[in-house]
C-alpha cells in the first residue's frame, strides 16, 4: 500500500440518511439531497458523485501527463464516466468505463495521453485492482 507523504488537501464531509439522505462539505460548498440510483427522489446518488469526482480528476491526470509528453491537449477535451453499480451473487459491486474524447489528437496519441493518465490519477489507483475499469478513447 502507497502511503501520502505531505497532505495537499482533506475534503470532509457530513452526510446523514444514507442513500435517502444529504450530504454538505464543511465549507457548504457542496450541499445536496441524496436518492437511491433510479429513484424519483430528488437528489443525486453516490454513483453519479464517483463518477462526477472521478472525471474531473481524470482530466487533470491528463494535463499532466500531457505535459510530461509535450502533447497539446485540446480545449474542448472531456471525459465521460459511466459507473455501474450491481450485483454478484450476494455481494454489490461497482465497474466503471471512462470514455475519453480528446478531439484534435491521433488515436495513438490521444491512447497514450489516457493510458499515462489512468497511471497518475488518485481515483485510477484507487480502484486498481479493485474494479473492472475500461478506458477508452473515443
Amino acid at each position: 500500500m502507497s502511503r501520502i507523504d505531505k497532505v495537499i488537501y482533506t475534503a470532509r464531509t457530513h452526510t446523514t440518511g444514507g442513500r435517502d439522505g444529504a450530504a454538505h462539505s464543511d465549507d457548504r460548498h457542496l450541499d445536496i439531497k441524496l436518492s437511491p440510483p433510479g429513484g424519483n427522489g430528488a437528489g443525486t446518488n453516490p454513483e453519479q458523485l464517483f463518477a462526477a469526482g472521478w472525471s474531473a480528476c481524470f482530466i487533470g491526470a491528463m494535463r499532466r501527463a500531457a505535459g510530461q509528453l509535450k502533447v497539446a491537449l485540446p480545449a474542448d477535451l472531456a471525459v465521460d464516466a459511466e459507473v455501474d453499480l450491481g450485483t454478484a451473487g450476494e455481494a454489490f459491486l461497482l465497474q466503471a468505463r471512462l470514455n475519453v474524447s480528446l478531439p484534435g489528437l491521433s488515436r495513438e496519441v490521444a491512447q497514450s495521453v489516457a493510458d499515462a493518465a489512468h497511471q497518475i490519477c488518485p481515483y485510477s489507483k484507487a480502484t486498481r485492482g479493485n474494479i473492472d475499469v475500461t478506458i477508452s478513447v473515443i
